[in-house]
């Protein structure tokens, strides 16, 4: 998917989007969080009222947004995408949201007190770089709080088999671990959602199937074909443990 895409997906995958997940679980996210997982995760970064919150690689802004609505922020999302955060802003008309378009890295200089990076890890796939920028717009004590698609590098078959394959980067958590404390930051929780993920990954797929032709007529058969595909491997690869669906904080020391 070509990042302008991104608002034009959005608006194609609503409806199905909205019937795969639970009353209440689908907050505007592109990706197989819900809901509940997504206010967890930034509880335990310490997201509240006052706290300066840089949203990295936000899309629409889906999470950045329940966030704040939910539980407070000073919340600023970055993304490459205009497209994507014209509609974010749209959609964040009633709340206290920022947005800029930015490549990652570099980041802003913050300081700030949590750092998001929610499902899109695996596209870097230099994650030092990415680490050492991330801690350095941390304040002392800062958290970053983000999910991990946990596995060893794709073999030239995988890579082969999924759609924009260069941008899926997996990383074994203990690599990630090194990565991390070598720029300065100490991981305090670590929890696997891959069950959660799984079946999360397996109702959106029904659903995009269940309403193909619809979404066929706004992005076309082949976008089709190539989310469902990806969507199907990553069900394969969760379910033969190939790949682990895990959600982190690391603090800044």
């Amino acid at each position: 998917m070509r990042q302008d895409d991104r608002a034009r997906f959005d608006r194609a995958l609503r409806h199905a989007r909205v019937s795969a997940y639970p009353p209440g679980e689908f907050v505007g996210q592109e990706s197989f969080m819900t809901a509940s997982e997504i206010r967890t995760l930034a509880l335990a970064a310490g997201v509240g009222p006052g706290a300066r919150v840089l949203d990295l690689c936000c899309g629409v802004a889906g999470p950045g947004r329940f966030i704040t609505r939910e539980l407070g922020s000073d919340y600023l999302g970055l993304d490459a995408s205009a497209s994507a955060l014209a509609l974010a802003r749209e959609r964040a008309v009633d709340l206290p949201c920022r947005f800029a378009v930015a490549q990652v890295p570099p980041l802003p200089e913050g300081p700030f007190d949590v750092v998001v990076l929610l499902e899109t890890l695996l596209a870097f796939a230099d994650k030092d770089a990415l680490a050492r920028a991330v801690a350095a717009a941390l304040a002392p004590g800062g958290r970053f709080a983000f999910t991990l698609e946990e596995g060893a590098p794709l073999t030239a078959a995988e890579r082969a088999a999924m759609p924009d394959a260069d941008t899926v980067w997996l990383t074994p958590v203990d690599e990630l671990t090194a990565t991390l404390e070598r720029a300065g930051l100490v991981v305090t929780l670590q929890e696997d959602h891959s069950d959660a993920h799984r079946a999360t990954a397996q109702a959106l797929t029904d659903a995009f199937a269940a309403d193909a032709d619809a979404i066929t007529a706004q992005v076309g058969g082949r976008a089709l074909d190539e989310l469902l595909a990806a969507h199907r491997l990553w069900i394969e690869w969760l379910d033969s443990g190939r790949v682990r669906k895990l959600a982190l904080v690391a603090q800044r020391a």
